[in-house]
């Protein structure tokens, strides 16, 4: 193993340096860290949660490199502001507001048809909408908050937003799942995928449906083999974000000496969006610009392909009971 590869994989094993700042600092001096990515010109980029946090700095990472940006947000007035923040940033940038509450199957499936009949192609979609409700919360579908939102909505848009994906720039599509290095934690909960008969715990569904969004991840990956359509999932290490300081404000308090700024945790994911490299592969996970391994011997055990075929059998029942279609 070259010297690299040995100080890269110890800061992902001992996770504190490697997830914080001083991880990605170390990695970038690395030989052979990955070369910055390309200008974006005449691309148009969907960001899904662009109001902070990762959202608006993956907003503001691609308008910097000439792309054309779609900033999504739940309602108007947070899709405006995202917008707003991101011209402030790059002076110049084409970044559009586009609304959409995506726990919502009805709400996402009327915002691709508009969001389709507007655009001419996709080249990147970014699921990065996340919720950490500090109890037990329900969408307006009555599903589980956390599972709506990082499971259902990324799984529902890939296959709303397939065929424009594939009609991007050159015909390469990406989809880019924002998950989250707590899904190492958890497996997927057998019958459970709800976390119904789970005590409620917001840390813990937090992470169990960043492992669904994973797994689906790559199962999506598999069925769009062919189609052009890539599909990632990646984690941003710790990021000092909003929503980390409102819903874990012990832990934003305890690193705050070594925690990502929103732009470090976004470093991946606009280099996955841009760079040629991803367009290779299909399916895997992501971190500071490398793929990393989806269990780990003292996280949780490798999932069964029973449970994972539930999983995509129940995404694909809920989605399509709402009217959005799977192929």
């Amino acid at each position: 193993m070259s010297i690299t590869r040995a100080v890269d994989t110890a800061l992902d094993r001992t996770i504190a340096p490697g997830y914080g700042a001083l991880g990605l600092a170390v990695r970038r001096r690395l030989p052979g860290w990955p070369a910055d990515p390309p200008r974006m010109d005449g691309k148009v980029v969907l960001v899904t949660g662009a109001r902070s946090g990762l959202g608006l700095a993956s907003c503001t990472g691609f308008a910097a490199l000439g792309a054309s940006v779609r900033a999504l947000g739940r309602d108007q007035e947070r899709a405006e502001k995202a917008a707003e923040q991101v011209r402030r940033a790059v002076p110049g940038a084409d970044v559009r507001p586009v609304v959409c509450d995506v726990s919502s199957l009805d709400a996402l499936r009327s915002f691709a048809e508009r969001f389709v009949a507007a655009e001419a192609g996709l080249d990147v979609l970014v699921n990065n909408a996340g919720v950490m409700p500090a109890q037990r919360s329900r969408s307006v579908d009555g599903y589980e908050l956390m599972f709506a939102t990082h499971v259902l909505a990324p799984f529902a848009l890939t296959a709303l937003l397939r065929d424009l994906l594939a009609r991007g720039l050159g015909g390469r599509g990406r989809v880019i799942n924002v998950s989250s290095g707590g899904m190492y934690s958890q497996g997927l909960p057998g019958d459970d995928l709800q976390s119904e008969d789970t005590g409620y715990s917001p840390k813990k569904l937090y992470a169990r449906t960043k492992r669904e969004e994973v797994v689906i991840t790559e199962q999506w990956a598999q069925r769009l083999t062919g189609t052009g359509v890539v599909v990632h999932a990646m984690h941003p290490g710790w990021a000092d974000t909003e929503g980390v300081q409102q819903a874990m404000p012990v832990f934003s308090a305890v690193t705050r000496l070594i925690i990502r700024t929103p732009q470090q945790g976004a470093d991946t994911i606009v280099w996955l969006g841009a760079a040629p490299e991803p367009l290779q592969t299909t399916g895997l996970f992501w971190h500071d610009r490398r793929p990393r391994p989806t269990h780990y011997a003292l996280g949780a055990a490798e999932d069964s392909a029973a449970d994972r075929r539930r999983l995509w059998d129940l995404c694909q029942s809920l989605v399509e009971r709402a009217g959005i279609m799977v192929r």
